[in-house]
């Protein structure tokens, strides 16, 4: 009877064992929702690697300039999970993505799966970047396979436990990653309502910043309070809300579209912080697509302030 009690214990560890590796498994794409390999167009991912703003995190901050930069990797992030380093994702083969397949690069950008398998940490916003089109990755990666190579290795993520265990990532994707739209929009929206939800809710990743986290400090988005604005991800000042009821509920559609060309508000004041960064990106997109922003941005439902100072 002992030696049956053995194995029936033995039994249920093993099953134990079994549903925790499966439920931290991180999940792949399905081959049908990943472009043709090659199909990509370099010419339409330098659009969106500016509504991405990948240099800014991606390259040095001392690299980057009006000409092609080499993305070897930028600043650390310092967050209260540890510090985090941005790989380099220029074509290096060894040191960045020049050996990854378009399915290595989709599954990165969309399902938070490194190429061998492992989970990637969500200060990489592919928690947004999973509203992407197929086209759009691929053209995306097209483009990013264009600019110049570095051997540059970054260095290792620093990070205390429990966050440095990786294998727990993937139970974080099973309750956050999420690729619908955070906001439903009437059937009827303007067409520039709706590619601005898409810039913003994709690859703009807006909401990672502008966003409250949830869920006792797990670093998810509250939905809730969508673009409510909220403590900084490095633990320094607020982000303001960008929501109808917040810090420019006051500014027209016209305002904000000047304030993402020229960096200038409607009282002459000039961008500042974390936002200089992203202004000079939304400087280099089509003016349509600052115009589809502004639109979405006045649609979305008002939503009080997060936090003191928003």
């Amino acid at each position: 009877m002992a030696a049956r009690g053995v194995l029936v214990a033995l039994g249920a560890v093993v099953l134990l064992a079994g549903a925790a590796y499966a439920l931290t498994s991180p999940t792949r794409l399905e081959p049908e929702a990943i472009a043709a390999e090659g199909s990509g167009d370099a010419v339409r991912g330098e659009r969106l690697f500016h509504a991405g703003g990948c240099a800014s995190c991606h390259a040095p901050a001392e690299g980057q300039g009006d000409g092609p930069v080499a993305l070897a990797g930028g600043p650390p992030l310092v967050t209260k999970f540890g510090t985090f380093h941005a790989p380099n994702i220029s074509p290096d083969p060894q040191a960045g993505i020049g050996a990854w397949s378009l399915a290595d690069f989709a599954n990165a950008m969309q399902r938070g799966v490194g190429p061998n398998g492992e989970p990637l940490y969500p200060a990489f916003p592919y928690t947004s970047y999973a509203r992407m089109t197929p086209g759009d990755v691929a053209d995306l990666h097209a483009y990013l396979l264009t600019l110049p190579a570095s051997d540059v290795v970054a260095p290792a993520h620093e990070l205390s436990f429990p966050f440095n265990i990786r294998r727990g990532v993937g139970l974080w994707q099973r309750v956050f990653l999420d690729p619908k739209p955070v906001v439903a929009l009437p059937a009827d929206a303007p067409e520039l309502v709706k590619r601005g939800q898409y810039l913003v809710e994709g690859p703009g990743h807006c909401g990672e910043c502008h966003t409250p986290r949830s869920l006792g400090g797990l670093g998810g988005l509250d939905d809730a309070r969508w673009l409510a604005g909220g403590p900084a991800p490095e633990g320094d000042g607020n982000i303001p809300n960008i929501t109808p009821g917040g810090a420019v509920a006051d500014w027209s559609q016209s305002d904000l579209v000047n304030y993402f060309e020229t960096g200038f508000t409607p009282d002459f004041d000039s961008v500042g912080g974390s936002m200089v960064a992203v202004q000079n990106n939304l400087a280099r997109l089509p003016p349509e697509d600052r115009e589809a922003i502004a639109a979405y941005l006045k649609a979305i439902p008002a939503v009080a302030s997060a936090g003191e100072g928003n």
